[in-house]
Order: structure tokens, then sequence, then C-alpha cells
């Protein structure tokens, strides 16, 4: 059995609890009888035929790494994908490595934009089986994706730090939280952090009812804000725009980002003192939570059954709290937006945040 492996994508935590998951019990299920290739920096990789052959040692003191040993990629599927009715150069050269490896099966970790492109490998006629991994937890048919719990551990404990110095000096703080189409980071992160506001991409929010929500809250005794913002959050104005009207307004935008032209209008309408803070990268970053490695663990192990038993062109998701293999055609394309009916939202409503709508 000869089986690639890569990592495609923005990194997260959990990538190597997972390559060391399909690697340990691909040993354990073939012996000596496998031969597994790394492949280097994603579909890149794959691409250029950069990769090596993999060692059980490659796999040992992994599962608490973070980032990912093979590297990765960010490689827009616009990009791979060819012209209507024929196919790009691209997607012919990873075919080509493919049979060059005379690979039975290659397992792909990666996002929404990972996703597409395995599908359409796979429609290629390659052999393929992913894991589902992103900070974003927007993959569609899977009720987690592991490196979102890690993120959201250490969204919330940004939040949480935030607290002491804007009590101590009575200041709006907005903390701005990845999360460019879909909200589920800022949503756990904002309820868990205790956030006096939260504003999700799927929410326009409007920023009068904002200002409002801040006032009240100064009113009633309460000198200090939180605002969890995602990056993607947009206004009730914005909302009403076109994605390319609203594309040339935000480059337009003079401000680092949404959240210091929230500050600025907030300041102006309130004569509150604002602060934004950025976490960034850290929230990709560092050693996988518990819950991650476990999860990353258990769709690495089900990933090498799937290939034992030669079930390929399927995604390892997590529903009602069991592994279950999802064809790829009804994961590609389609994002896992919150919905505006979450139990989440009614109960973050139910304390007293607003959503700025």
């Amino acid at each position: 059995m000869r089986v690639g492996i890569l990592t495609s994508g923005g990194d997260c935590q959990g990538l190597n609890a997972a390559i060391r998951a399909v690697g340990k019990a691909l040993y354990e299920k073939f012996e000596d009888d496998v031969a597994i290739f790394g492949i280097r920096d994603g579909y890149r990789g794959l691409m250029e035929g950069d990769y090596w052959e993999m060692s059980p040692r490659d796999f040992s003191g992994i599962l608490t790494l973070g980032g990912t040993i093979l590297g990765t990629s960010r490689q827009p599927f616009k990009e791979i994908r060819g012209p209507e009715g024929s196919q790009s150069e691209k997607v012919e050269q990873m075919k080509k490595n493919y049979k060059k490896l005379r690979l039975d099966c290659i397992v792909i970790l990666g996002g929404n934009g990972t996703h597409k492109t395995a599908n359409l490998l796979s429609g290629e006629g390659l052999n393929v089986i992913t894991l589902p991994k992103t900070i974003d937890n927007d993959l569609w048919n899977t009720e987690m994706t592991f490196g979102f719990s890690s993120a959201v551990e250490i969204a919330s404990m940004v939040i949480d730090s935030i607290h002491s110095t804007a009590t101590s000096h009575g200041r709006v703080f907005i903390v701005e939280l990845m999360g460019h189409k879909v909200g589920w980071l800022t949503l756990h992160a904002g309820i868990a952090g205790g956030a006096d506001a939260i504003l999700l991409p799927e929410i326009p929010y409007n920023i009068d009812s904002i200002c409002r929500a801040l006032q009240q809250r100064k009113r009633s005794g309460k000198q200090f804000s939180i605002l969890a913002v995602a990056e993607g959050a947009i206004s009730d104005k914005e909302a009403a725009l076109s994605k390319k009207e609203l594309k040339a307004q935000r480059a337009k935008m003079t401000e680092p980002s949404l959240s210091y032209r929230l500050a600025k209008e907030i300041s102006e309408r309130t004569g509150n003192e604002v602060r934004v803070t950025i976490p960034g990268h850290f929230q990709r970053g560092g050693s996988p939570c518990p819950y991650d490695r476990v999860l990353a663990t258990r769709l690495g192990t089900a990933a090498a059954q799937m290939i034992q038993d030669r079930h390929f062109g399927c995604m390892m998701a997590l529903q009602n709290q069991k592994i279950v293999p999802v064809p790829l055609g009804e994961v590609a394309g389609k994002l896992k937006a919150v919905p505006l009916d979450c139990e989440m939202i009614q109960s973050a409503r139910d304390i007293g945040i607003s959503f700025g709508d």
C-alpha cells in the first residue's frame, strides 16, 4: 500500500496530531507492507513532485506540536481549475506525480478551498480521502473541525485578559477575531469570554444600535464594554451592496481593519475611549488543546480504516459524535455559516449580549 499525505491552506492546531494518527494507524494495519509519502507544502508539492518517503520516526513526538511537519501553502481553487471544458496544467501535473509515485491513495488535510480541489482530483480518478481542518469550523457536513476548539480557547483567553485593563480604565475594547465569512469562532469565544457585544458576518450590524447598547451599559453603572468582532463582520449599509461594491468600498477604507473603523465611529458617537486588540495568527498557533488532539486522532485513524477498506472519495466527518465518511461532492463548495436561528445566538441574547442588529 502506497499512501501520500499533504496539508493545504492555512495551518492550525491538530494537523500534526492527525498526520500522526494516519501514519501510526497505517503501520498498525499494514506493518511493513505500507509506504507513506509526505508531500511538502500542500498542492504545490504535488504539482512539483516535492515529497519524501516517511518513516515511523517521522510520526513520533508530534502529537502536541503546532503547525504541520509537512508544510503548507495556499493554492486558490480558481487558479487550479482550468477553463470550462478543459483541464489546467496544474491538475495534469498533480495527476502525473500521483501516478509517478504509484499511489493507492492520497490523504488531504484542509478546509473549504482544499476540499474543492480534493473533489476535483477525486473526479479525475485519484483515490482521495480528506480530513476537516480549520479554525473557522465552517466545513459542511461535519459538526466539528480540528483546530477550532484550540482557536476558541486562545480567543477566549484574549477576551478574558482584556477584562482587567478594560475595567481599570473604563474603556471600550474591541477584540477582532478571525473569520472572514463565518462567525463560529467569534460566537463561541465571545460567549465564553463574556463579551458584551458580538458582531458576526452573518448578522449585519447597525452602528447606532451598538452605540445604544454601550450607552445603556454606562447608564447602568458599567464603565467598560468588550466587543468580540469577526474580521468579516459587515454593517447593515454594507450588506445592501453587491460583492463588487463592498470590495471597492473596503479598498478605500483608510483604517487598518474594520475594527479600527468601528472604534472611530463609536468614539465619535459616544465619546468613549476605544481600544482595539487583534490577536491575529496567535489563534492558529501553539499546541492543540486536548479536544483537538482526540478529534484529530479519531479522524486520522478512521481515514486509515477507509484506506484499508478501499473506500475513497470521502471526507471523514463528525456527526452525532461518531466519525463517518461523507462523499466529497456533498462537502466541496458548501459553507457552514452560523444560522440566524442558532440556539447559541438566542442564549447570548437571553443574557443581554448585543449583536448590533
